[in-house]
């Protein structure tokens, strides 16, 4: 069994502890909530006209099934401890939802015969009207997909989206939950293959409290600024979905994901955008920060929308705005400050060489970052043109542009790299705050005026700078 699915004992172990977890405090919320006098529901009028189709019943119960074979699925350990978390957590924050905020599905099912009906009964054998919302079923669903998805090959795409979106419907044609249930449902699971990625580290493991440690530190105190700006835009936007109710509870989306871009500032960094090598979101982290990514591209578009996309520094080397993906088929390589956008590729028109160097938005690249933006400029010009870029691509791309000018053009002071830069692109926002850090790469070169800086060379001596 090992050589078909290796660390079976693994998969086996998470399983036989998953499944009396699940059933153990699924059944203690169900208990908890039926001794209470009183229990709510939140429901819309239109839910009235919800078809009750019994044999989605079927596609219903087909979670359970996938429940298990999706274990089988993660090629390595580390994977599959990760997707171990993510339904341990799911069921976790689920079940405290379900014990602080109880509700119950307000409307009588019709009474089914046959199969169908058998499968309903089973059913209602140990599941009550109750553990509404987030809907730990569709929860579920969100983490087990994002698995097929990651692991099943193109092919079976279609039949697998088609099943689950079938279970998704089902959740409401079954007559099992209500609207509010699904929404609330797709945030919990998206938030926990957040929590969990296959690829990146963990969240935990990201958080730092730089921020907090260094108050002198006059970069990080735009961080701390900036993440407290973003946290009262949370409280904010839940205010006002509280107060605009029952529509106006779309708003907790934003406001969710206004909660976790603050997190990024205040303690994880750009890496808590999780963008992946290829410059890509994963579909759970894309529909968790939309409400903010597609308000800072909006914005990214509508300031260069009367402006060149990109503008030619040196040969082979442009600077400008994340590029479309068509825009993106044009060039060689791409470094890419842009921690907040993904880049969009086509898969016939993708350039040869990808860096992501992450940056969060409205905050200057550290030394590490402008030379490793810069070592991969130079490696990268040499196969043909490449494009340097940010969310507008005229503040921490054009950083990264002045360091590699620094880097590999001998006798360039910073006013030089910065000078060359803004004849390019006039537009470029480069303060203060970006040419101290330019100077303190500068201070950092060596006597050797004929040779680039040894990029390792430069963050060793880098580490022992002090804050500015």
């Amino acid at each position: 069994m090992d050589r078909a699915f290796p660390f079976f004992r693994l998969r086996l172990i998470w399983l036989l502890f998953l499944a009396p977890f699940f059933f153990i405090t699924y059944n203690l919320a169900n208990r908890y909530a039926a001794q209470l006098p009183e229990v709510d529901s939140l429901v819309f009028a239109w839910e009235q006209h919800m078809p009750f189709w019994a044999w989605t019943i079927i596609p219903y119960w087909s979670i359970d099934l996938l429940y298990g074979l999706s274990l089988l699925l993660p090629r390595t350990r580390t994977s599959i401890h990760r997707l171990g978390l993510r339904l341990l957590s799911v069921q976790v924050i689920c079940v405290t939802c379900f014990m602080l905020w109880p509700l119950h599905f307000s409307f009588t099912r019709p009474d089914t015969g046959g199969v169908f009906g058998h499968l309903f009964d089973i059913l209602m054998g140990f599941d009550k009207p109750f553990n509404q919302a987030p809907s730990l079923h569709i929860a579920l669903l969100v983490v087990i997909w994002s698995c097929f998805r990651e692991y099943c090959a193109r092919r079976w795409n279609w039949l697998i989206h088609g099943w689950f979106f079938l279970i998704g419907l089902s959740v409401l044609t079954t007559w099992q939950h209500h609207f509010i249930d699904l929404p609330t449902g797709i945030l919990a699971g998206c938030l926990c293959c957040w929590l969990w990625p296959f690829e990146e580290k963990p969240v935990y493991r990201m958080c730092s409290l730089e921020v907090f440690r260094d108050p002198a530190n006059s970069l990080l105190q735009r961080r701390l600024k900036l993440g407290f700006a973003y946290l009262a835009g949370t409280f904010l936007t839940a205010m006002l979905a509280v107060y605009l109710q029952p529509w106006g509870l779309w708003l907790f989306w934003p406001a969710a994901s206004l909660s976790l871009v603050a997190l990024n500032y205040l303690l994880i960094g750009a890496d808590g955008f999780q963008k992946r090598s290829e410059g890509r979101f994963s579909l759970t982290t894309q529909l968790l920060f939309m409400p903010y990514t597609a308000a800072a591209w909006l914005n990214s578009r509508g300031w260069t929308f009367n402006y060149p996309n990109a503008s030619q520094i040196d040969e082979n080397v442009y600077l400008g705005r994340l590029p479309s993906a068509r825009e993106a088929g044009r060039y060689c390589g791409i470094v890419d400050l842009c921690a907040e956008l993904p880049l969009g590729l086509l898969r016939k028109a993708k350039p040869a060489h990808y860096c992501s160097v992450p940056v969060l938005d409205l905050t200057v690249p550290s030394i590490d970052q402008c030379l490793c933006a810069a070592d991969h400029i130079e490696r990268y010009r040499q196969s043909g043109p490449i494009l340097v870029c940010c969310a507008l691509g005229v503040s921490r791309s054009a950083m990264a542009v002045a360091a590699w000018l620094l880097c590999y053009r001998s006798g360039t002071s910073v006013d030089d790299a910065v000078t060359q830069v803004e004849a390019a692109r006039p537009k470029i926002k480069l303060s203060d705050k970006h040419r101290r850090v330019l100077e303190q790469l500068a201070s950092h070169q060596s006597a050797r005026a004929d040779k680039p800086v040894s990029f390792e060379a430069v963050i060793a001596a880098a580490s022992d700078a002090s804050s500015l």
